[in-house]
């Protein structure tokens, strides 16, 4: 993707933390066949033998894409954050000389790396409890794979093939009216939390 200077994000701990926040991504596969794009939630995680950071995933059996990457094929994994339309009359500059137009804020990671497939049901399961557990650790009564019997959540891991990939390089853009002065901004970030959705105010935090 294209990262003017003003909008790109070098600090890795923060792509990592949008990475965790924003974990449900876009894994795109390419090859000569083509390309391909799945919607997948996805689990992070980061350590001494890769401080990138490793994603792992997992897609259906019956789902072709992963012969594709055992094949050979490219990997590229998207991470969307907050979004939001901006109004040009938001900017204190429109009343200046009206030189303002309509633009899009948004938060954007690109993870490239190589990946590989696993099939091994210990692996498959620890995966399924590791998935599981980062979005019901929160929870009031927290779901555990271990609640389910064991022969249903074996036969259901037996349908699914695991993807690890092995981050390389991470690529962060965070759009958030970097490119217009102060007074501007400080309009954007206003009618961002004064709009009433949850994804327009999240993005007004990114408004410094």
């Amino acid at each position: 993707m294209l990262v003017p200077s003003h909008f790109k994000e070098e600090n890795q701990e923060k792509l990592q933390q949008y990475i965790k926040d924003y974990s449900f991504g876009v894994l795109v596969v390419a090859d000569s066949d083509g390309i391909d794009a799945n919607h997948l939630p996805f689990h992070f995680s980061v350590s001494a033998s890769n401080p990138l950071g490793t994603l792992r995933c997992h897609v259906a059996r019956v789902n072709t894409v992963w012969q594709r990457i055992e094949n050979g094929a490219s990997v590229l994994a998207i991470f969307q954050g907050p979004d939001a339309y901006v109004s040009p009359s938001w900017y204190e500059t429109k009343a200046e000389t009206g030189r303002v137009v309509p633009t899009w804020n948004y938060v954007a990671v690109h993870a490239q790396g190589k990946a590989v497939i696993i099939q091994e049901a210990d692996w498959l399961m620890k995966h399924l409890h590791q998935l599981t557990d980062q979005h019901e650790s929160s929870r009031e009564n927290p779901w555990s794979v271990d609640d389910a019997p064991s022969e249903f959540t074996s036969r259901l891991a037996n349908a699914i093939v695991g993807i690890e990939i092995q981050v390389e390089s991470l690529t962060g853009k965070v759009k958030a009216s970097q490119n217009h002065p102060e007074r501007n901004r400080a309009g954007v970030k206003a009618g961002l939390a004064a709009a009433g959705s949850a994804r327009e105010q999240a993005m007004s935090a990114f408004i410094r």
